[in-house]
């Protein structure tokens, strides 16, 4: 089974820096102001964990 990508709403304060550094599988909900994500099945997996290394309330993770 693949891993997905999880970002937990709850905790996200919409800085929207994984948006900045992988827009393919993240974007920032402006409405709600918190990122989500797009694509769970990942993208570049070298971005994604950039962007979880760059989030600053650490809710982004790889899920198995």
């Amino acid at each position: 089974m693949a891993r997905t990508v999880y970002l937990n709403e709850e905790d996200c304060i919409g800085c929207g820096m994984c948006q900045d550094i992988c827009p393919e599988v993240f974007r920032l909900n402006e409405d709600r102001n918190v990122a989500e994500v797009i694509r769970p099945e990942g993208g570049p997996e070298d971005l994604i964990d950039e962007a979880i290394e760059s989030c600053p309330v650490e809710c982004i993770h790889w899920k198995e």
